[in-house]
Formats: structure tokens, C-alpha cells, sequence
């Protein structure tokens, strides 16, 4: 289902269908697990897109801390961000510390992650008391693996990661108006033609992406220079870091997303390809052989 979005009013219109209806009935799978049943998706109007569209090229040469602030005036208390504590969205959660630090933050917690990203979750909150809330899926990893037969991420990574972490985002979006992302241009081709601010028809929220324009180097001097607590992996060679049993370290010269998913012809989780940003309508939902 989906639900036109308009620039201003609509939102909240948008907003309040959205939460109605049987967005928490539970539906069965043929296992007789219950899952909850299709979350209605807003879409954006030609308005909306128009408004995105300005914003986001007035940001073009924003910093990061003015595009959050400008995402905070404009959607706060609907604005949301969700994070897996990458250098990026460390980086983020230090400036969002000083720009509003009550923006609701949250992890999709697939419960593959490694034991240092949920370490790094505490100390992100002992240094700028933001919590960072844990999304789960309904099913622990034993519950999805027995169903299964088996880790399905050694056969179908796309299915493992759009029912532990797209279908999870699709439920935390429920309430909001927008989510931010750590997303970088120079990180894969799906994030390349990233704006600014965009809308993210999966989601059907605006997106806002305050790094989408800095460069890897950026990120890592704002580390250094605030010492901003980050992952230690990444000293061991994890130059992305994902869930453990798709994530691996690179060697020198690889691509920086090079250990994710290694030996599958896959760069993305499906949160950030490149088809779901825009007004078009948006597709099932399905995971794809190569998007995901």
C-alpha cells in the first residue's frame, strides 16, 4: 500500500495512516511463525520532491553540522537516525551530540554483530549519552536458522539481510518523518549519485545523508582530532564492518567495502541502493540478486 506524502500538512496525514490499520496484526508463515504484516509505505508528491530537491542543493556546501542542524529545524521531533556504528556514523552521533542529542537513534541488531560494535554502542553512550536503541528482529538467530535449514547467509545473503535488517528499518520508520544515514559518495556506485537530501521511497521518509559529500579522509580526521570513539576493528584491517559472518578484513590496495559479503556478487544491505532514491513509485519490496 502506499500513501501519497505532501510538502508540509500531509506529512502528519501520511503519518497518521501509516500507523493505523493492520500495520501490527500479525501475519503466519508457513513455519507458523507470526510476523508482522506489511507496513503501509507514504509516497512522496511532486511538492514534497520539489522542496527536497531545493534543500538539497542549498546543502551542497554545508557542513555536516549545519545539514544536521537544518534537519533538526526542519523534522525534529520526527527525525531519526539509524547507525551501525561505522566511522561515519560515529562521526554523526558526535556532532548530533551538540546539535540536538535527543534525536532518537537506533541499531538494527541483526545478531550477527561483532562483540566490538555493541561495545562501541556503551561507549558512544558514556561519552555523549545518546542511547542508541536496538532494533531486533522477531526471530533470534537460532529461531532463523532453524527455520531455514541452516545460516542462510552462506546461500542467500539478500534474503538474510532484507529480513534482518530492511524489514526492521521498515517497522522502526513507523512515526517519522525522516531518517539520516552515515552514507558516502566515494564508498560504492549505489551511494555515488546520493543527494544530500533525498527521498527514500523504500522507507518512504526523507532521507538526509550529512556526509554524503566528504571523503574517507574527512571522516578519519574528525576522529582523530575529537577523539571520537570508534570501532577497534578498524585497526585490525576491517575497513567496513557489518555482521561477522560477512565481514572480513581487506587487504592493502583493496576496495574499502572489498570484505563485505566476500565471494557474492553483492555490496549493499539493501538500506542504500540506488533504485530506492527518488519519487517514483516504489517496487514489492523484494530482495534482489545484486541490489541488496
Amino acid at each position: 500500500m502506499n500513501t501519497p506524502i505532501a510538502a508540509s500538512e500531509s506529512l502528519d496525514e501520511a503519518r497518521q495512516e501509516r500507523t493505523s490499520g493492520s500495520a501490527t496484526t500479525p501475519a503466519r508463515r508457513e513455519s507458523g511463525a507470526a510476523v508482522p504484516a506489511a507496513v503501509p509505505v507514504p509516497v512522496a508528491t511532486p511538492d514534497l520532491l520539489e522542496e527536497i530537491r531545493l534543500a538539497s542543493d542549498r546543502l551542497e556546501s554545508a557542513s555536516p553540522k549545519e545539514i544536521l542542524a537544518w534537519a533538526v529545524e526542519r523534522y525534529f521531533p520526527k527525525l531519526t537516525m539509524a547507525t551501525a556504528f561505522g566511522p561515519e556514523g560515529c562521526v554523526i552521533l558526535h556532532f548530533l551530540a551538540e546539535v540536538e542529542p535527543r534525536v532518537p537513534v537506533f541499531n538494527l541488531d541483526t545478531g550477527y554483530q561483532f562483540a566490538e560494535t555493541l561495545e562501541l554502542r556503551d561507549r558512544i553512550a558514556r561519552r555523549y549519552g545518546i542511547e542508541v536503541e536496538m532494533k531486533q528482529p522477531d526471530l533470534t538467530v537460532a529461531e532463523y536458522e532453524v527455520q531455514h535449514g541452516g545460516p542462510l547467509y552462506k546461500t542467500q545473503p539478500d534474503r538474510c539481510c532484507f529480513d534482518r535488517k530492511v524489514t526492521i528499518l521498515q517497522r522502526a520508520a513507523v512515526g517519522f518523518d525522516a531518517w539520516m544515514s552515515g552514507i558516502r559518495r566515494d564508498q560504492s556506485p549505489d551511494r555515488a549519485r546520493a543527494p544530500i537530501v533525498g527521498w527514500d521511497k523504500k522507507f518512504g521518509l526523507v532521507k538526509v545523508s550529512p556526509l554524503a559529500n566528504w571523503t574517507k579522509q574527512e571522516v578519519w580526521r574528525t576522529i582523530t582530532d575529537h577523539d571520537v570513539p570508534y570501532n577497534p576493528l578498524h585497526d585490525q584491517g576491517y575497513t567496513s564492518i557489518g555482521c561477522w559472518p560477512c565481514t572480513r578484513a581487506v587487504a592493502l590496495g583493496e576496495d574499502e567495502r572489498a570484505g563485505r559479503w566476500s565471494g557474492f556478487a553483492k555490496t549493499e544491505c539493501g538500506l542504500h541502493t540506488l533504485d530506492d532514491q527518488g519519487g517514483a513509485e516504489q517496487d514489492d519490496g523484494a530482495p534482489r540478486s545484486t541490489g541488496l
